[in-house]
């Protein structure tokens, strides 16, 4: 018996694949593994949170896209 781990970013596609997996006659196990799921999902809220952390960085700050552009590439 072989045992094959197949690592799949995008969630719907890979409840699709574990569908079609199921539906083959000669794969005896399939499981999918829960714990990484939810790391990914816990991940996503800690970064959404490290956003939100960042308001009001540019408070009392003019920037314009000039002003961006003569320091990135200053005139020699």
């Amino acid at each position: 018996m072989q045992q094959i781990v197949v690592e799949v970013e995008d969630v719907s596609k890979a409840e699709m694949l574990l569908e079609l997996l199921k539906a083959l006659n000669f794969v005896n196990v399939v499981k999918a593994s829960e714990k990484e799921h939810l790391q990914a999902n816990t991940t996503t809220l800690q970064e959404a949170s490290d956003f939100f952390s960042l308001a009001g960085l540019w408070e009392n700050r003019e920037v314009s896209l000039e002003s961006i552009r003569q320091k990135a590439w200053p005139k020699k």
